[in-house]
């Protein structure tokens, strides 16, 4: 389970460029330069067609600089609905646009911090004339305030289905969400009667959205793993530059367990969230695909979380100042470890697609 030499050579392309580009302006050099944002999409529609180990890498660089760009909400959650749709023609007239990075997507699913398609509540409804009107709330919609590209899903007689509904068009009202992670745009967007056209099959908008979620996890994963990655190395020349009575702090052994265990920690979540790219990226069986997916969201998000955590601790005071990137990562930790669920919901995914009993198995021995 390793990366092929052009997967590292993607790799030192994205770096390279985030490091010549920072925050919002990095996403115009990566997608007329390198063509990230079609990376996922077919080549019939103007894209690489490449897979879910292209857009893995792509995400763990863009994690350690914790950039800002719409790539997980555009090029990983719309575009792949898009294509888990099936609807040829509405694919064909919106694909180009997205992977050319020129459009950005944006995908409202969630609703009352749930991620489970089930949980979706917003309504659609039939007209005469045979469109749609689309009535609800979405809430922690990537990239959703400015997005030119909206899908929604909402439950009609059939069941959860999914619909493209015009961003600036009446009825829709989209407001950007104060997130605790400045870098990680959402909004909360309400469809009063909102137009919308039908995507795929009605009713089948379940089966989507879960695909959907296994490949978002995978991406997510690899995104934690990039940043976490991060964080320790930021924090080993620290404590190598650090100097306290008289000898680097890296020097104690106290500190060199804790570096020990972190290392430890990410490279077991990058293993984990390797795994789950490739399983997606093999086109393996869904039950095969949630289990991994749900897997590497649960461990990646845990492992990020005590990274950055350390990183805090080991900086000392520096690492809770403003002027400091620590208090970033910590940021980004805490807010991708709900995203898509937090790491107990997928547990509880996991061990339902093991057939096992959670309760039974935390209970004392």
């Amino acid at each position: 389970m390793r990366l092929t030499e052009e997967h590292e050579e993607l790799r030192s392309a994205v770096r390279a460029l985030l490091g010549r580009h920072a925050g919002d302006t990095a996403w115009r050099p990566l997608t007329e330069q390198i063509g990230v944002a079609g990376l996922a999409v077919p080549e019939e529609y103007g894209g690489a067609g490449c897979g879910a180990l292209e857009v893995h890498v792509v995400m763990e660089e863009l994690g350690r600089e914790l950039s800002p760009v719409p790539y997980l909400g555009s090029a990983v959650l719309a575009v792949r609905a898009l294509l888990a749709s099936g609807d040829s023609a509405v694919c064909a007239e919106l694909l180009p646009g997205l992977a050319s990075g020129a459009v950005v997507g944006a995908l409202a699913w969630a609703e009352g911090g749930s991620w489970d398609p089930a949980a979706v509540r917003a309504e659609a409804v039939r007209e005469p004339g045979g469109g749609w009107r689309i009535t609800g709330v979405k809430d922690h919609v990537l990239d959703g305030a400015a997005s030119d590209v909206l899908l929604v899903a909402a439950r009609t007689a059939t069941g959860v289905s999914l619909f493209e509904v015009p961003g600036g068009g009446p009825g829709v009202d989209r407001a950007p969400a104060v997130t605790m992670d400045a870098s990680r745009g959402q909004a909360r967007l309400t469809f009063a009667g909102a137009e919308g056209r039908l995507v795929g099959v009605d009713g089948d908008g379940e089966r989507v959205l879960r695909h959907v979620l296994d490949l978002a996890c995978a991406a997510l994963a690899a995104e934690q793993v990039g940043a976490a990655a991060r964080c320790l190395e930021i924090t080993v020349a620290y404590a190598g530059e650090r100097v306290q009575f008289g000898r680097p702090i890296g020097s104690f052994q106290a500190v060199k367990h804790r570096l020990a265990d972190a290392y430890v920690l990410v490279e077991s979540a990058r293993s984990v969230a390797l795994g789950a790219s490739f399983t997606a990226a093999a086109g393996a069986g869904s039950a095969e695909a949630a289990r991994s997916a749900a897997a590497a969201k649960s461990a990646c998000s845990e492992a990020f979380s005590v990274v950055a955590g350390e990183m805090i601790q080991l900086h000392g005071g520096i690492g809770i100042t403003w002027e400091h990137d620590a208090h970033r990562y910590f940021k980004r930790a805490h807010g991708s470890s709900r995203l898509f669920g937090p790491p107990a919901w997928h547990r509880a995914r996991l061990a339902d697609g093991l057939g096992l009993d959670l309760a039974s198995a935390a209970a004392p021995r």
